[in-house]
């Protein structure tokens, strides 16, 4: 079983990010199943990163556009089940194929308010030969929570993780 100290015993952020790094490549060491890493991804997001009231992912399915987000493995309450592209942080940055980065989702027109308590949010697309698979969705009780340094980090953590599956066809 691997073990990762909290967020808060680190000295700096560059620290706990080379740790988190260095833990998801453990972890996705040997493992191709998707579900099964998104789920280890999730866990140890939420265990490593302050400030989060909910971590997880929105699979993409069916034909693009035709399909929508459906909810897959997390950590935190119970979330929204389906989102259509375009709709709310996640549906955009599947629909955009970028990070969303919204620091007062209050502010974010159309947001879907799956726990009320969300204050800012950070969706980073999966994406694999122009393909969504779908979403890391991270959401925080604190406005302005996300910065820069923290969507360079989380759209790594995507690229790993795409690389590291294999996704259904």
């Amino acid at each position: 079983m691997l073990q990762t100290p909290p967020a808060a015993s680190y000295a700096t952020s560059l620290e706990r990010n080379a740790a988190l790094l260095a833990a998801l490549d453990g972890l996705l060491a040997g493992e191709r199943d998707a579900i099964a890493n998104m789920a280890n991804t999730a866990a140890l997001l939420y265990g490593m990163l302050a400030e989060l009231n909910w971590v997880g992912f929105y699979r993409w399915i069916g034909p693009w556009p035709g399909g929508e987000l459906v909810v897959g493995p997390f950590q935190g309450k119970p979330a929204c089940v389906r989102i259509a592209p375009g709709r709310g942080v996640c549906g955009t940055a599947a629909a955009s194929r970028q990070t969303q980065l919204v620091p007062d989702v209050q502010a974010f027109e159309g947001h879907i308010a799956c726990d009320p308590a969300s204050r800012s949010e950070l969706v980073v697309p999966l994406v694999r030969a122009q393909r969504v698979l779908g979403v890391l969705d991270l959401d925080s009780p604190r406005p302005g929570r996300f910065a820069a340094g923290d969507a360079q980090l989380l759209e790594e953590v995507a690229r790993r993780l795409v690389a590291g599956c294999d996704w259904p066809a």
